[in-house]
């Protein structure tokens, strides 16, 4: 089976990234971009499904929970 994770910044965390490429998109001339947040994809293969390991593995390695929230889909 197959876990999609999506990690992306809280709301309030300052993202300089986003920045950086909401400004290099108005130098293009994509003016209509109000705003940018980067985040992660992860996916994992996995051999048996089990929500609450992805959430652990979340919680311990792969989202700084502090600053980060995630979210995950599992495929089978």
């Amino acid at each position: 089976m197959k876990a999609r994770i999506y990690i992306t910044l809280k709301s309030g965390v300052l993202d300089p990234q986003g920045k950086a490429v909401q400004q290099a998109l108005a130098s293009l001339g994509f003016h209509e971009v109000q705003d940018v947040r980067i985040g992660k994809y992860i996916e994992l293969e996995l051999e048996k499904n089990s929500k609450e390991r992805i959430k652990e593995m979340c919680e311990k390695l792969l989202a700084n929970t502090v600053i980060e929230s995630y979210r995950f889909e599992v495929e089978k």
